[in-house]
């Protein structure tokens, strides 16, 4: 009984390190965003960088991620039914080897044909900036082994629960960055990101070799294809290498779709999705965090009424807590990328262009949060064919609406397309969830949602006349926008929640407890 106490307690304590740890890297490596808009703007050169490490990503996502993700549970069993840590060490060895060799031939394979790969990706790109993609993207496909590597020691690491090093490996990296951008980025132009990217690779490298070192895990290069360790990863990729790659497909078409359509869009496309994507990390997987224990155990005890109970009440929470956001953003987008990004070469042009795609993406916010949800209770009920499937159609509607919606409204039909995919997801999943294992109340989520989009419909009339009559007297500048973001999120909030208890709905404990939730985590 007290090792079971015990156990719990170091999940617990695991989660929360982990937690933490990704929400300070987070928080920096958004301030390193911020430092590159200052230096390099949103135009056609970082535009040729973000093509040049798409193409890279792609390549990892091939194989790295895959491999990283199965790696876990494999080492984890062998680690559980074996004290002697050969085993595992020789499975990690045959893993690495195996991974190395073949994303460095991919790799090389890509950096002799980058000049044609940059044009397939980004047609849009002509002259000197294909020119600079492809030689970029010579550049950066040197961290690709540097970056696997570090996914597979990180991924043993964790496998002996060993969380540290794996969560704090952004920080170097994202520091370094900054440095790069700051220092170097002046008077080398995006030839130093592209280095900066390389080095901050190796320094999260680096950190993993530690948790290896204090395991005594010894390895050496090794093609033993028959491990039974080695053979138990390669049947878990396939479905797993789907989902990795084809998550790199959206941003692949809105990347080569947006080359088309101007210079600066996909720049501002990484911009406004970036600010997405802080949210998501420091608001839905810290409310959320706490709940995915909680599933796996209803889900091991068959217990579908605790279930059922679990997901309304994280729906309700993400609602709650992301309706508001998302309403914010809609009032405040222009200031908000303002506030955020308009320093040195980041011009007014580029806060226009970003706050475009901020505004279309900003359903997403909401319907990343509840997506993720539903997804990991499906996977918490040895259900993950039926999500794979959903993000497939997701994919088909993101590519159908980029060559629609994106050639046809540019930024805005980019941003909204991405959206339309996410939203479907969530709603597909929530429906496929309840129907097919009956862990979801299909009946009452039209009422919550009735109740939050009204709530938040009232407050952001309110941000909005707020932002009327303030944005003529308070100007522009720091302290301006400061003032007018507070006072629009302010009253927002407060109407928001005023609106909650008027109709006495049972979000409006939600929404408190979710805050004290999210600073307990954060703190």
């Amino acid at each position: 009984m007290l090792l079971g106490v015990k156990a719990r307690s170091g999940i617990a304590q695991a989660a929360a390190l982990v937690t933490g740890l990704t929400a300070f890297s987070a928080i920096l490596g958004f301030f390193r965003d911020v430092v590159i808009a200052s230096v390099f703007g949103a135009g056609a050169e970082l535009d040729a960088y973000l093509v040049a490490q798409g193409l890279m990503n792609l390549v990892l996502a091939l194989i790295a991620g895959a491999m990283a993700k199965a790696t876990v549970p494999v080492l984890a069993a062998q680690n559980s039914t074996d004290d002697d840590t050969g085993k595992s060490a020789h499975t990690l060895s045959v893993v690495l080897t195996v991974t190395l060799v073949v994303l460095g031939l991919g790799s090389l394979l890509m950096a002799l044909a980058a000049s044609s790969v940059v044009t397939v990706l980004a047609p849009g790109f002509k002259g000197p900036q294909a020119d600079l993609a492809a030689s970029l993207t010579r550049i950066v496909l040197m961290a690709t082994v540097l970056i696997s590597s570090t996914n597979l020691l990180a991924a043993a690491a964790e496998a002996h629960r060993r969380f540290f090093w794996s969560a704090l490996q952004g920080v170097p990296f994202n520091l370094i960055m900054i440095a790069a951008a700051a220092l170097f980025g002046p008077r080398y132009g995006v030839y130093a990101l592209a280095v900066g990217f390389v080095v901050g690779s190796a320094a999260r490298l680096l950190c993993q070799l530690v948790p290896i070192r204090a395991l005594g895990l010894r390895l050496r290069a090794s093609m033993d294809l028959k491990d039974p360790g080695f053979r138990a990863i390669a049947k878990l990729i396939p479905p797993l290498l789907v989902g990795s790659a084809l998550g790199n497909v959206n941003t692949m078409v809105d990347r080569a779709v947006g080359s088309m359509v101007g210079e600066g869009t996909i720049s501002a496309l990484s911009y406004a999705w970036r600010i997405i994507s802080l949210g998501e990390t420091l608001l839905v997987l810290s409310l959320l965090t706490a709940l995915y224990p909680a599933f796996g155990a209803a889900a091991g005890r068959r217990d579908l009424d605790e279930m059922k109970r679990l997901v309304g009440r994280g729906l309700g929470t993400v609602a709650t807590v992301l309706m508001p956001v998302w309403g914010f953003l809609i009032v405040c987008a222009v200031p908000s990328v303002a506030l955020l990004f308009e320093h040195g070469s980041f011009g007014p042009s580029d806060t226009q262009r970003t706050a475009t795609a901020l505004l279309w993406y900003a359903p997403a916010l909401l319907a990343l949060g509840w997506r993720e949800m539903v997804v990991r209770a499906s996977y918490a009920l040895g259900d993950s064919r039926r999500p794979v499937l959903v993000f497939v159609f997701a994919m088909a509607i993101n590519v159908v609406g980029d060559f629609t919606l994106g050639l046809t409204f540019g930024i805005a039909g980019l941003a909204a397309s991405t959206s339309l995919s996410v939203v479907f997801a969530a709603v597909a999943n929530t429906w496929l969830l309840g129907r097919r294992h009956g862990a979801v109340d299909l009946r009452s989520l039209p009422l919550m949602v009735g109740r939050t989009a009204l709530a938040a419909a009232v407050g952001t009339a309110g941000g909005a006349v707020v932002y009327r009559l303030l944005s003529p007297i308070v100007g522009t500048g720091f302290v301006s926008e400061v003032l007018l973001v507070s006072s629009v999120g302010l009253t927002l909030l407060a109407v928001f929640i005023g609106v909650l208890y008027a109709l006495r709905a049972p979000e409006r404990r939600l929404l408190t407890e979710a805050i004290d939730v999210i600073a307990r985590r954060h703190r």
